[in-house]
């Protein structure tokens, strides 16, 4: 699986997706211009310009709900508070600070790796846009940190994670793996959101009209999964692929191999359940075109509230039981089960677009900076997150390039 890309390079590329030699699609994405190499350092000064070639909707709903909560900032109080209310007890929190378009940060916890995804999506972004002076503290773990309510005494503070959910405070990104996913599509590399589009298996008529899981035991429900699969044959295909949380039911569950993600969609009707918070690959299936039968969950992403049940996906409660229900009633009606699968495909297409992703970030950082109640500083121990160096790519910027002292 390769890309071609054609068009004009001030007014934006669009993305022809091959097979060898051969057509397999054209792409629905087009690469907003001026368009650069990934690398090339030539961030757009002027915010209103790029949210403007970069056609950013006027309104995040996901957005305007999270800082209900936090009309103002106190960046002093979250200096105080987090790093001994969080980081000792969830140990995943790293602390940044930009300024100048310059990004900094501090690790908050043992476990705080996933700061790479972090780090290349802010440089990414930095490199196309001119970014606000703000100082945030991001959750790079599973589960969202924040509950305490608005009226709480001490209030909530704004954490920024990745996952959301019904009883919690937290602001929400898009996902690590998400966003990866489109730094992945930009560098050229197949395995991400464009190439799930180009391996979607059979045309509906000929899947296999079964639903299908595979996953690990990261959920109970994941495990009464395999139970009805075995009563139900028929109807379900699930596997667990991996044991950790629920050892000791292997022997009587049985495990079973990994499945290439392609052949998912073989299968009509693919299953989404949470794993520790919500699956990541609900926006995969999505974009297959499968029908996703969704369980019922607390638990978010950014884009979620962009989603209707019964016309994008089709809704099953959280204790799976009316799943058969569900999967017989997608099999006796097979073109509503289509338009509802091809609804889902197509609004998760505009919502996972490249461009869109980048412009939420911006929009999260814009309205944080602007509720800050004082300036943000570089703080003890945060280190420089230098820009990658890009020697290897042939940068002509159309916009003047700044100037930066650690060159």
């Amino acid at each position: 699986m390769r890309y071609r890309m054609y068009g004009s390079v001030r007014k934006g590329l669009k993305i022809e997706i091959l097979y060898g030699d051969q057509h397999v699609a054209q792409s629905p994405y087009i690469l907003k211009g001026p368009v650069y190499h990934e690398y090339c350092d030539c961030p757009e000064e002027d915010p209103e310009i790029w949210q403007n070639v970069m056609s950013c909707p006027s309104q995040e709903p996901r957005i305007t709900k999270d800082f209900t909560s936090f009309p103002t900032i106190d960046l002093q109080r979250m200096l105080k508070e987090i790093p001994t209310k969080f980081s000792q007890t969830r140990g995943a929190i790293v602390h940044y600070t930009i300024l100048s378009n310059r990004i900094y940060r501090r690790s908050l916890g043992k476990y705080t790796d996933f700061k790479m995804f972090s780090d290349e999506m802010l440089l990414s972004l930095a490199r196309k846009v001119h970014l606000p002076d703000v100082e945030f503290y991001l959750n790079v773990g599973d589960w969202p940190v924040e509950y305490r309510k608005a009226n709480d005494t001490p209030g909530p503070i704004p954490v920024i994670s990745w996952c959301g959910s019904l009883d919690s405070r937290d602001i929400v990104l898009p996902t690590y793996d998400v966003t990866h996913s489109t730094l992945e599509t930009l560098r050229g590399v197949t395995n991400d959101l464009l190439s799930i589009q180009g391996n979607t298996g059979p045309f509906w008529e000929n899947k296999t009209e079964r639903a299908l899981f595979r996953g690990r035991d990261s959920r109970e429900e994941r495990l009464h999964l395999v139970k009805l699969s075995k009563e139900n044959p028929e109807l379900l295909d699930a596997g667990i692929t991996g044991y950790f949380f629920f050892r000791e039911k292997e022997k009587e569950l049985g495990k079973v191999p990994l499945l290439g993600f392609f052949d998912f969609f073989k299968y009509k009707y693919q299953v989404n359940v949470d794993g520790t918070v919500a699956a990541y690959r609900f926006p995969y299936l999505l974009l297959g075109d499968s029908l996703v039968l969704k369980q019922d969950s607390q638990y978010y992403e950014h884009f979620y509230i962009g989603l209707k049940p019964w016309k994008h996906y089709v809704p099953v409660k959280r204790n799976l039981e009316d799943l058969l229900e569900k999967i017989k009633w997608a099999k006796e009606n097979d073109e509503e089960a289509r338009e509802i699968a091809k609804e889902g495909q197509l609004m998760a297409r505009e919502l996972l677009q490249p461009h869109r992703l980048y412009c939420y970030y911006y929009r999260v950082l814009e309205k944080y900076a602007k509720r800050q109640a004082s300036k943000p500083e570089i703080r003890d121990g945060m280190e420089l997150v230098p820009q990658p160096d890009d020697r290897d790519s042939v940068c002509s910027c159309h916009r003047k390039k700044p100037l930066r002292e650690d060159l």
